[in-house]
């Protein structure tokens, strides 16, 4: 977004053009898009609304304003205050004359002068000496008068439409971009501006003029365009998500201003696609990826991000190996597996264990919620001809539990209600 303009107390004498505030800002908004794309159309729908807004109103001019940058006549902008109206279109800034038509370019990029302000203009309603549109305000960077941020080409484009924005039967335009109704708001979930598609000025910067906008007040917009890229597909990209993303729709934040801030570090749980700017503080937990069922044998009870896909269990190992994926598991014959049993389950108050056969001395027996959190840990009494143990699971909540019976090599889990 370029700041184009902020007026003086001398472009406020002119009433021809209407009321326009001393410090009121013209903006202009461009899509920067990759070289060879093209902006094909900017639209809101069912789903994505296209918005502008702005804490006072946008101004509009009285005498020869216009609802899209396309239908400026070039000799018009000498008037009063014409070349401030706010409109909306893609690319093209004026109407075509012998086969060539003004688009829209930042004042940086502008290395052709300006046909804008000062002499150029007619001084308005009060013939002000020297013209109107000559403040050299700082903040808007080049000069109207030295850079009036448009260019020619010798490119006509095609098949025009728009709907959304003027009455069908009237052709009068009421919105914000209109000189009929002064408002600071539009919200349309039926509104779009669309053309053949229209590429930069300058190829390589490929920056293509969308809106522009004149206000005292800090303006807002979501938009959602629709682009030709280099292949020659047409690509949606929408301000957000909130309702809908369908399948053909391309999320990018960028098309919000102000832009949202947040986690867009894919490191931290907290990260968002739907932020367009990075707020460090806004990352604070690390991703800890890992199984997190206590079932399997590479469970992971630090893990806040489950990788499921990669649990494994004892003859079930999602094709991985299970030697490598659990070296310390030691797997055993299943005619030389241990029996583990508990009882009674569900359970109230002391739960018993018996391990039998195998090689087995159990030395740990630990408690899980259904989510994977140890919830109590105790030692368990070894003898040479098996092992038995008694847990008091009476302090637990009633609900689901696992608990898992582990020695140095081998450990078995089972499930257990608390009643």
């Amino acid at each position: 977004m370029e700041t184009y303009y902020i007026s003086d107390s001398n472009d406020a004498t002119d009433t021809t053009g209407g009321k326009l505030e001393v410090g009121s800002s013209t903006y202009r908004l461009y899509i920067d898009l990759t070289k060879g794309s093209k902006l094909r159309k900017v639209y809101g729908d069912a789903f994505h609304p296209l918005k502008f807004s702005s804490s006072a109103v946008f101004f509009n001019n009285l005498s020869d304003g216009q609802s899209f940058g396309k239908d400026f006549s070039k000799n018009r902008y000498g008037d009063n205050t014409v070349a401030l109206d706010t409109w909306i279109t893609l690319g093209q800034s004026t109407k075509p004359t012998a086969g060539f038509a003004n688009y829209g370019v930042p004042k940086t990029d502008d290395d052709d002068g300006s046909f804008i302000g000062g002499p150029n203009n007619d001084g308005g309603s009060n013939a002000i000496s020297g013209g109107l549109l000559v403040n050299n305000d700082p903040l808007a960077g080049i000069p109207l008068t030295l850079s009036d941020g448009m260019d020619t080409l010798q490119t006509i484009l095609a098949n025009w439409g728009d709907y959304g924005f003027k009455d069908l039967i009237t052709g009068n335009d009421s919105t914000i971009f209109g000189s009929i109704v002064a408002d600071s708001v539009f919200v349309s979930f039926n509104a779009a501006l669309q053309n053949s598609g229209v590429s930069g000025v300058v190829p390589d910067s490929n920056y293509i003029l969308l809106a522009q906008l004149t206000t005292r007040g800090d303006i807002s917009f979501e938009l959602n365009i629709e682009v030709i890229d280099t292949n020659g597909a047409v690509l949606k990209y929408v301000a957000n998500n909130r309702d809908t993303l369908l399948a053909d729709e391309i999320l990018f934040p960028g098309l919000t201003y102000p832009p949202v801030c947040g986690c867009t570090n894919g490191s931290y749980l907290e990260y968002s696609p739907a932020f367009s700017c990075l707020n460090m503080d806004s990352c604070k937990t690390l991703v800890v990826l890992g199984c997190m069922d206590p079932l399997a044998c590479n469970f992971n009870p630090s893990a806040n991000f489950p990788t499921n896909s990669t649990c494994c269990y004892p003859g079930a190992c999602n094709n991985l190996d299970i030697s490598l994926v659990c070296p310390t598991l030691n797997v055993i014959n299943p005619d030389e597996s241990p029996a583990v049993s508990i009882y009674p389950n569900p359970v109230t108050d002391l739960l018993h264990i018996a391990v039998s056969g195998g090689d087995f001395q159990p030395t740990l027996i630990s408690v899980f919620d259904v989510t994977g959190r140890l919830i109590l840990q105790n030692e368990m009494d070894r003898n040479a001809t098996g092992a038995a143990g008694v847990l008091d699971v009476s302090g637990l909540n009633q609900g689901s539990y696992y608990i898992r019976i582990s020695s140095q090599k081998l450990f078995f889990t089972k499930p257990f209600v608390k009643n």
